[in-house]
């Protein structure tokens, strides 16, 4: 039985990391979402949720295809969680690697970056677990929260703030650290993509540590046009980091538009903006739609797609049906038919006095539909025998069945 969180409805249990746990739900639309519902330990630290709190407003700023965008947060509850875009796949810790297009891993991860840096957020943990691949495409998830969270009461209680041999070696002394930790995280999770080995090798957290401060990465079996960069994103030195521009130059990819976010001019590191209290200003919780306006027109029309090709099969196994019945049983061959087309017609119905998207492309695709299963029907029944007929249709059925069984 589904569990209530709040306006979500929580499906499934997808995992847990070391803030929180992730749920599959359906928010009040039946959209899917991701809800991370944070642990008892961190939900105890006022100190921290104040300060998440805060940064949620920056984080939501993140728009882009290649990030998980924040799309509401509760955390003055008694189980405090943020909710994010779901994205359905493995994360790029799971996969076979080397992947297979790694330059359309780079160029995605790339853009990833620059979203983040312009919107002013630090991602502060990024590493293949982070990282969705989503039909072959990346996409980043929590970001901006391990460095919400770095506070002493939360990492005390166990939680991790990063990974040894992503994190950049400012981060492991306790020095400060900005969007370079980032870049340097970035090379370290391409490095592993390309060559399916941690660039600072394996072992106990505090040797990993050691190699990052102290060794160059293992970079044997990068391709030559990502060396080179890599090379600079794994710098130990800071400064000596590319910025996620120059990346995005370098790979081809399209940076995220600039100038819409202040930077500290003497450090060039991106700064979030300075929130002031405002009356009038949209809460954390109620998340308007309008930024996300592509990604449920994606789905609908995924969803139109899904339909279209279930009333093909449909039509097409109905055709067979009733073109096998046609001289035995011609009144069975005529009500399955019938009953096909009125069945489509209440839907296209239905679809003309709704507000579904793609309703008039709907009515057309079904009409063609009835049309075709009618002339399929007739060329069937007049070219093959009634026993071949029901062959195929049998045959059609089992297919039909183990591909749901599968899917």
């Amino acid at each position: 039985m589904s569990e209530q969180l709040g306006p979500y409805r929580l499906l499934s249990r997808l995992g847990a990391g070391g803030f929180g746990e992730v749920h599959l739900a359906l928010d009040t639309e039946g959209r899917t979402v991701a809800v991370k519902i944070l642990h008892p330990h961190v939900a105890a630290d006022d100190a921290a949720l104040t300060r998440l709190a805060r940064e949620v407003e920056t984080m939501r700023r993140v728009r882009g295809p290649r990030v998980a965008e924040v799309l509401d947060a509760s955390l003055d509850g008694e189980r405090p969680y943020l909710v994010t875009r779901y994205v359905q796949g493995k994360p790029l810790s799971a996969v076979t690697v080397p992947v297979a297009d790694l330059r359309l891993l780079a160029s995605g991860l790339a853009e990833a970056l620059s979203a983040m840096h312009e919107a002013g957020v630090t991602h502060r943990d990024l590493k293949p677990a982070n990282v969705m691949m989503a039909d072959g495409e990346p996409v980043v998830i929590d970001f901006g929260i391990a460095l919400a969270l770095d506070s002493l009461s939360v990492t005390a209680s166990g939680a991790v703030i990063g990974t040894p041999g992503y994190l950049a070696p400012e981060l492991l002394e306790g020095r400060e650290a900005g969007i370079e930790a980032d870049v340097f995280s970035f090379g370290a999770t391409l490095a592993y993509a390309a060559t399916g080995r941690e660039p600072y090798g394996k072992g106990p957290a505090s040797a990993v540590a050691y190699r990052v401060v102290h060794h160059e990465p293992d970079l044997d079996g990068v391709p030559e046009w990502l060396a080179p960069l890599l090379r600079e994103c794994l710098a130990r030195d800071p400064a000596a980091r590319p910025t996620a521009a120059r990346i995005c130059a370098v790979l081809g990819a399209t940076p995220a538009p600039r100038g819409s976010h202040p930077r500290n001019p003497s450090s060039g590191t991106a700064r979030p903006p300075v929130l002031v209290a405002d009356p009038h200003a949209e809460p954390t919780r109620e998340w308007q739609p309008g930024g996300r306006r592509n990604v449920d027109l994606e789905r609908a029309l995924h969803r139109e797609k899904v339909r279209r090709r279930w009333v093909i099969g449909s039509g097409l196994f109905v055709s067979l049906l009733a073109a096998a019945a046609r001289e035995p049983l011609p009144e069975v061959s005529l009500f399955l038919l019938s009953a096909f087309a009125l069945a489509i017609v209440a839907d296209v119905g239905v679809a003309l006095v709704s507000r579904r998207p793609f309703k008039n492309r709907r009515m057309v695709a079904d009409l063609a539909t009835i049309a075709g299963t009618g002339a399929l029907w007739f060329g069937l029944s007049t070219f093959f025998s009634p026993m071949t007929l029901a062959i195929f249709a049998g045959t059609a059925l089992v297919a039909g069945v183990v591909f749901l069984m599968s899917a």
